[in-house]
């Protein structure tokens, strides 16, 4: 049985994380042919407070590109 967890930040849309579920287990059952009913998949998200690229929290990097 494969697992598969996504790590986020969090503001993606339940449309764009429905497309990317559905797409990660389409192409987990065509590359190592597994039943699709054997397949879990799933997200997990976190806020960009506590998230850190380079020294800069996530958070900063995204007010400093929208100015």
């Amino acid at each position: 049985m494969p697992l598969i967890e996504i790590h986020l930040l969090e503001g993606r849309s339940k449309e764009q994380k429905k497309l990317l579920l559905e797409s990660v287990t389409t192409a987990v059952q065509q590359s190592i042919n597994v039943p699709i009913d054997s397949i879990r998949v799933w997200i997990q998200e976190f806020p960009p407070d506590e998230f850190m690229s380079g020294g800069v929290l996530a958070s900063v990097k995204k007010q400093t590109n929208k100015a």
